[in-house]
């Protein structure tokens, strides 16, 4: 990781801020937070920076934070209640209020037990969230961040897992070795989320 910057602790809103303006036009997130504020999308992005940058990774293409990947180990990957509480990023979640709160654990609910299922017994590395502020999309940052992750993945030898929720997504991550486990329905919502993997090439 070398040609990234690693996050520090008082960056992680500002980390929050750019991840909300790279998922603005997400038909997933929008569905989910139609009509809460935007200190709601920044604390909804925020808390799983703080909680990966307690268990994981948190890099950014540079010191300017155009864009932002987090990942953990796979036995991380389930944000618990006193994970959340011990990393911190229990006071960023509670920013987004009850109902947002329940309708998260509802429409991602089946995609955590997917994923369980998946990769039970096995080591792997679990990207939560990567996006590249508006501005700075198609300048290949969002590759740089994902080559910092492949980059452990093969050293480690362990694959990498994540969930995208748009074909465009999709056929770029096929194009960087990804395969499709299974194209979901999430449920309240009603649309579709891809579950991926990339195995390590040795």
């Amino acid at each position: 990781m070398e040609d990234s910057y690693r996050l520090q602790k008082h960056e992680t809103a500002q980390a929050g801020l750019v991840l909300a303006e790279a998922f603005q036009d997400d038909p997933v997130f929008n569905a989910i937070f139609k009509g809460a504020t935007p200190e709601q999308w920044v604390a909804f992005f925020t808390a799983p920076v703080v909680y990966c940058l307690k268990y994981g990774q948190v890099i950014a293409p540079s010191a300017q934070m155009e864009g932002v990947a987090a990942w953990v180990p796979g036995k991380y990957a389930d944000m618990d209640f006193f994970r959340m509480l011990f990393s911190g990023a229990m006071w960023a979640g509670m920013k987004l209020g009850m109902d947002i709160a329940r309708k998260l654990k509802l429409v991602f609910g089946p995609i955590e037990k997917d994923r369980k299922a998946h990769l039970q017994g096995r080591n792997y590395l679990y990207l939560q969230l990567i996006g590249v502020a508006p501005q700075y999309q198609g300048l290949g940052l969002g590759g740089k961040l994902l080559a910092a992750l492949f980059a452990e993945s093969e050293q480690k030898g362990l694959p990498i897992y994540l969930e995208t929720e748009t074909d465009k997504n999709v056929q770029i991550y096929q194009h960087l070795g990804f395969e499709v486990l299974k194209k979901a329905t999430l449920p309240l919502i009603g649309l579709p989320m891809w579950e991926m993997i990339r195995e390590p090439a040795g």
